[in-house]
């Protein structure tokens, strides 16, 4: 009785929203707890931003190679790296891939995107990255910084990997892709990432 109260209290703190069970969240990988506590499936963020274009700010925080070769939601706002590569990245030989450094400019860039939509640090901000990894990260920097309502998309942009089966190692599980959700490799100019000075 005790859960279902306190659901009730965050779904109407959510503007009458509810994302998904509370006690769903309790089972979330380490790597993608955030210290807010706001998730949104990939289906959940969709219904929400088209519900509540002027009051949320919709950010795809991968890098921008992801995006240019992978493609990125027609619904967000902008593209604004969380991590990116530098110049001549290193190899990582533990992840078996090039090491990406954090983008020293991600929460000026952030500010400058909402205060360009109208919208204050205390407005809802929904964050996706591949696989809900770095948008669980960028939300911390993000409540660091003052933040209130910054929500993690858990399965990201190209889902988790499968277990077993014949698509094992794949990102073939879950994510706004293979939720058939609008996307395009047609990229729009005015998303895309431009360093603040």
């Amino acid at each position: 009785m005790k859960k279902l109260f306190v659901m009730s209290l965050l779904m109407l703190a959510a503007g009458g929203w509810s994302f998904a069970w509370a006690g769903e969240w309790d089972n979330l990988p380490k790597k993608k707890v955030t210290t807010l506590g706001l998730y949104m499936h990939p289906t959940d963020a969709m219904k929400y931003v088209q519900e509540n274009q002027d009051k949320v700010l919709f950010l795809d925080v991968r890098s921008r190679e992801e995006v240019q070769f992978l493609g990125m939601p027609t619904l967000v706002d902008a593209n604004i790296p969380y991590m990116q590569n530098s110049e001549w990245p290193e190899w990582n030989d533990t992840a078996k891939n090039f090491k990406m450094v954090p983008n020293s400019n991600f929460g000026a860039d952030v500010e400058s995107r909402l205060t360009a939509k109208g919208l204050t640090k205390n407005d809802t901000v929904v964050l996706m990255c591949r696989s809900g990894d770095r948008s669980a990260l960028a939300v911390n920097l993000l409540a660091k910084l003052g933040y209130t309502k910054v929500y993690s998309v858990t399965e990201g942009y190209e889902g988790d990997l499968a277990a077993d089966g014949p698509k094992k190692g794949m990102r073939s599980v879950n994510g706004w892709k293979n939720d058939g959700l609008p996307w395009s490799y047609e990229l729009d100019k005015k998303k895309i990432y431009s360093p603040s000075a």
